[in-house]
């Protein structure tokens, strides 16, 4: 009766114990300092974690948002920070637990006698082909890792990436970036892509609004009208957590000879700066109608000259009579 096929005889298994018992030492040492270094880069994680959950910017005006008398609590923006950067832990860890088994595995194969050099030689081949064939998805990756972990940007923010395009995102991965501008067009953008956002939503806004009255208005009584309105606008109840911050005056931003432009700014929560710049457009126009104080019109000055006659006075076109 013919034996039966085997791929591993006896005598090699006892060679391959042997092996092993010979080398335990070097084999435990091994699995060591793979479970130090794993424990050493999962800590090192954790830390870059807990920095991601913080934030870039401080959170002093996050709470804020709640309103000038209610009690601090956490907002969306930070629960969803804190739940990103999570997620990208476990991813890391997930990634630096598998190199380092895989470095440990080959250590041991080596350690036991076994030729390592054709799975060295095909994990440079891979990685070669890696790099020239996939240079750019592990550039959009690498971004997309950095882009959670510093809370750049999330789902709900509106941000401008340069070159006219702005909107608001409603997926972030970490190769692409999904945004619907105002028209409603759908853009994807490659994180790798990506040298500079602008985000307008993030943390607190301000709505800086620029007022402009006719040139010949006294500015005094201007500007306590406007202070009358933004004062009644931050202490409207409607408004308590939305205007966050008392409103203020800047000043004279620009003077023709025709208007005056006085600027005004109001810090805000994040989203209701456009909503605020239309209430108190709306406001301001309502009050300036009721004070009389006019808006700037352009002014031309006609000279009607006759040889041999006294020199006129310059009469304004569309000035009132009594100016004239």
């Amino acid at each position: 009766m013919p034996e039966p096929l085997t791929l591993i005889s006896q005598e090699q298994w006892q060679h391959v114990g042997k092996v092993i018992a010979a080398k335990s030492g070097t084999l435990a040492a091994l699995i060591v300092i793979g479970l130090l270094i794993q424990f050493v880069l999962h800590r090192l994680i954790d830390k870059l974690v807990s920095k991601a959950e913080q934030g870039v910017l401080p959170d002093r005006i996050t709470h804020a948002a709640f309103g000038r008398g209610a009690a601090a609590e956490p907002s969306p923006g930070s629960t969803r920070r804190v739940q990103r950067a999570k997620t990208l832990g476990t991813l890391l860890k997930s990634i630096s637990s598998g190199v380092i088994v895989a470095v440990i595995v080959t250590m041991m194969l080596s350690a036991v006698g076994l030729n390592i050099g054709p799975i060295i030689a095909s994990a440079g081949i891979a990685g070669v082909a890696l790099g020239f064939g996939s240079q750019t998805l592990v550039k959009d990756f690498l971004s997309g890792i950095f882009l959670i972990f510093e809370d750049q940007y999330g789902v709900g923010d509106v941000v401008d990436m340069g070159e006219g395009l702005s909107g608001t995102v409603e997926a972030v991965s970490l190769r692409v970036t999904r945004m619907r501008d105002t028209n409603g067009t759908v853009w994807y953008v490659r994180n790798g892509e990506l040298y500079r956002v602008g985000n307008m939503s993030q943390n607190w806004a301000r709505t800086v609004l620029d007022v402009q009255v006719s040139a010949r208005e006294d500015l005094p009584r201007v500007r306590g009208v406007l202070t009358d309105v933004i004062h009644d606008l931050w202490q409207d109840d409607d408004y308590d957590g939305i205007i966050i911050e008392e409103p203020e005056i800047w000043g004279i931003e620009a003077m023709t000879p025709d208007a005056i432009t006085l600027r005004v700014a109001l810090k805000t929560a994040p989203m209701e700066q456009w909503r605020v710049a239309r209430v108190l457009r709306a406001r301001i126009k309502s009050r300036f109608d009721h004070e009389g104080i006019q808006a700037p019109f352009p002014t031309s000055y006609v000279m009607n000259r006759t040889p041999g006659a006294q020199e006129p006075a310059a009469t304004p076109v569309g000035a009132d009579a009594d100016d004239t």
